[in-house]
């Protein structure tokens, strides 16, 4: 691992071309994450992720999915059943809060099950981001509830279930992206909610959850903190806040590089988000020449940062041995409470 570079990257289709295995061969990513398009069927999905791994000469390089149900859920029937939302596993929680937990839990492992099959071994998942009333939907129902405390409980039963699938949780988006009032994706949403309020609502679970392995980081300004850097490429908010305050020590990974929340071209914002205090730069959508501006500016992965990707990695050591077809039938059955 100490060759690879400090980036997870994306790839175009369903399978590696020969420029794109050429690229990686090279440029040697530390990490590969996939989307729908990236995905044919069981036999497609083994093939490609064996190739990716392959082309860096790692046969443990970690490959990354947001699998979280609802809406955001790359793996799709028959590959994967559809999955209710974070939202729908929160009214399971309002109405019987142990019933609530044991839902959270179930789906992860079910999605351990899901994406182990297909050798994929992180998930970005749980959404610990605390949604308030105006913030725009791109969390909404995302989300498990509007209660920080709730949120927290919810976050660590989901991390827990996979992990006992070993697959590893990337909690998201820290230090949280409830209040912001555009999506981040089109536009930098600029939030202006006080460091009291930010504390106690906003980055209260993840500092509840500050032990889990990996972090991905909003694009989001918080003015009261640094207002004139998202916290992707604020060394104020990761410095003080994400590995101050929260207390976490895990990998920090960047949310998608080519949002457009973040300014300058690729190679300038690959510097600026390890700059500021990220371990790795994510890139998502596998267009060559913006992953080869991002591989230009990422250097390997060393020191700290490498230790925390070790240390995550060791994780995906050993599942549990719940039988799935009982876990199945089990969360349907809690699943049905709500539908």
């Amino acid at each position: 691992m100490s060759e690879s570079k400090a980036m997870i990257l994306g790839c175009v289709g369903a399978e590696l071309t020969a420029e794109e295995e050429a690229f990686f061969r090279r440029e040697k990513p530390w990490g590969f994450i996939l989307f729908a398009r990236n995905v044919a069927d069981t036999p497609q999905v083994l093939r490609l992720v064996s190739d990716l791994r392959e082309s860096v000469g790692r046969p443990d390089a970690p490959v990354f999915v947001d699998q979280e149900g609802g809406r955001v859920q790359r793996l799709r029937p028959p590959l994967a059943p559809d999955y209710p939302s974070a939202g729908a596993l929160g009214a399971i929680h309002a109405a019987d809060p142990a019933a609530g937990l044991r839902a959270a839990w179930l789906m992860s492992r079910l999605h351990a099950f899901d994406l182990a099959r297909h050798g994929i071994d992180a998930d970005c998942l749980p959404v610990l981001d605390v949604p308030v009333d105006g913030a725009d939907d791109v969390i909404g129902k995302r989300a498990y509830a509007g209660d920080p405390a709730v949120v927290a409980a919810m976050g660590r039963a989901a991390a827990d279930g996979l992990l006992a699938g070993g697959v590893l949780p990337v909690m998201k988006h820290m230090p949280g992206h409830g209040r912001a009032r555009c999506d981040s994706h089109k536009a930098l949403p600029v939030v202006e909610a006080s460091l009291d309020v930010l504390r106690a609502v906003d980055f209260a679970p993840f500092a509840a959850l500050a032990d889990l392995p990996m972090a991905m980081t909003a694009h989001i300004v918080y003015q009261e903190i640094d207002p004139d850097n998202p916290a992707t490429t604020s060394a104020r908010v990761i410095g003080d806040i994400i590995r101050g305050e929260i207390g976490f020590d895990g990998l920090l990974m960047s949310d998608d590089v080519s949002m457009k929340a973040l300014s300058g071209d690729f190679s300038q914002k690959a510097r600026a988000i390890l700059a500021a205090g990220c371990d790795v730069v994510l890139h998502c959508n596998g267009v060559m020449d913006e992953m080869a501006a991002v591989a230009a500016a990422t250097p390997a992965l060393a020191g700290r940062a490498l230790e925390r990707a070790r240390r995550a990695l060791d994780l995906r050591a050993g599942a549990s041995s719940e039988s799935e077809m009982l876990a199945r039938a089990e969360f349907d059955a809690l699943a049905r409470s709500v539908a």
